[in-house]
């Protein structure tokens, strides 16, 4: 026999007698189990009255309580871009020019068409004019047998034109007119605002899409601008949570670029149906951010308190043990130092604590070595044990 294997089955001997040390010496800190009638060494703590609360804790996103992009009505070249990433800007603010020379020299020509329409309007008010004073005089020297009834239609005729003359030189006045405002309007136009009805009187560009010299149509994305003064945390609530959440119930919220700071909001919406696919609903949670500190686009928790108990039976959820098909807990009887089993129903759980509903218990409760433990088992405390000895 060499050596090394002399040396394993020293080895494998010392764990051997090692283990059988360990798991026959007794012990203050260790639990030993015997069923066959001997005690059961325990930790024990006593039940509590305290406040319980059913706390849900939700994942989401923040999102600008407004966003909206700034677009052209019309086509055009950028002249002139005047905000960038970041720039506050205010309801009305100029944000971009288009080149308006071809607009300019639309209403020039409008203009000029305008005042051809209300020449020829004076014309024509001056030919009716002429045309009355004709019609009356063919009037008066019929009733003196002077003209001829041939004469009075012919009169009458080149009145009712010149009257229709007028009525369309009127009418093209008003078209030239309105022509002259389209142009003007389209003028207007090149002139890029930022505008909006409702929420704060200034807002943040969050997006630049363009830079100048770009030849644009109507509607292609200028800037993005952001209404961050609140935010909006949108998380989704699974189908159990659902009839627990409330508008206007309060939330808090926590985020990994503030790891020590909490943030106060309140539900603001909820969706009315669950999605087939998750079986989720979309909630909104309302944050005031006057510091902007919150960023849309963060990823966030949220907690929300459903309901509380002020005056509960509070005991550690690991001293929940099960018999017989049945969740209770031990309880420790300290003057004949043996534990019953009682049967509990429980309620809110919130953390390691759990709220039991019924019965009504006091006293000590076994909160380790409780899984040894057969109702009327023979126990010690383990803190009692190390005192004693002391």
């Amino acid at each position: 026999m060499n050596i090394k294997t002399l040396a394993v089955i020293v080895v494998i001997a010392a764990a051997f007698f090692g283990w059988r040390f360990f798991f026959s010496a007794p012990s203050d800190t260790a639990i030993v189990a015997d069923r066959g009638g001997r005690t059961v060494p325990v930790e024990v703590t006593a039940v509590k009255r305290d406040t319980i609360k059913d706390i849900a804790r939700f994942t989401g996103t923040l999102r600008p309580s407004a966003r909206f992009v700034v677009s052209p009505k019309i086509q055009g070249r950028l002249e002139n871009i005047r905000v960038n990433l970041g720039d506050h800007v205010s309801n009305g603010d100029l944000v971009a020019v288009l080149d308006g020379e071809e607009y300019v020299l639309a209403v020039t020509q409008a203009k000029a068409e305008l005042e051809v329409s209300r020449a020829n309007l004076q014309d024509a008010q001056s030919a009716l004019e002429i045309a009355d004073r004709e019609l009356e005089r063919a009037r008066e020297l019929r009733q003196e047998q002077v003209a001829s009834e041939a004469e009075l239609d012919t009169a009458l005729a080149k009145h009712n034109a010149a009257k229709a003359a007028l009525a369309v030189s009127q009418a093209q006045v008003h078209q030239r007119e309105a022509a002259l405002e389209g142009a003007r309007v389209r003028l207007s136009y090149t002139r890029i605002h930022a505008r909006w009805t409702n929420g704060q009187s200034r807002r943040v560009v969050s997006e630049r899409f363009i830079d100048e010299g770009n030849m644009l149509r109507a509607n292609d994305p200028v800037v993005a601008i952001v209404d961050i003064d609140s935010v909006i945390a949108r998380i989704h609530v699974i189908e159990r949570d659902f009839p627990h959440i409330r508008v206007g119930q309060v939330a808090r919220i926590d985020t990994d670029a503030y790891p020590d700071r909490v943030f106060d909001g309140r539900v603001a919406r909820r969706s009315p149906v669950l999605a087939e696919a998750s079986r989720q609903a979309v909630v909104e949670i309302d944050i005031p951010n006057e510091d902007f500190l919150l960023a849309p686009g963060m990823y966030v928790r949220a907690w929300i308190e459903f309901s509380r108990n002020e005056d509960a039976i509070v005991i550690p959820a690991s001293s929940i043990v099960t018999r017989d098909g049945k969740s209770g807990i031990f309880i420790v009887d300290e003057d004949d130092h043996t534990a019953a089993f009682i049967p509990v129903e429980t309620g809110i759980t919130e953390g390691e604590r759990v709220e039991i509903t019924h019965p009504d218990i006091s006293g000590m409760i076994v909160t380790l070595g409780q899984h040894l433990l057969e109702d009327g088992a023979s126990v010690r405390i383990a803190g009692k044990m190390t005192e004693q000895k002391n």
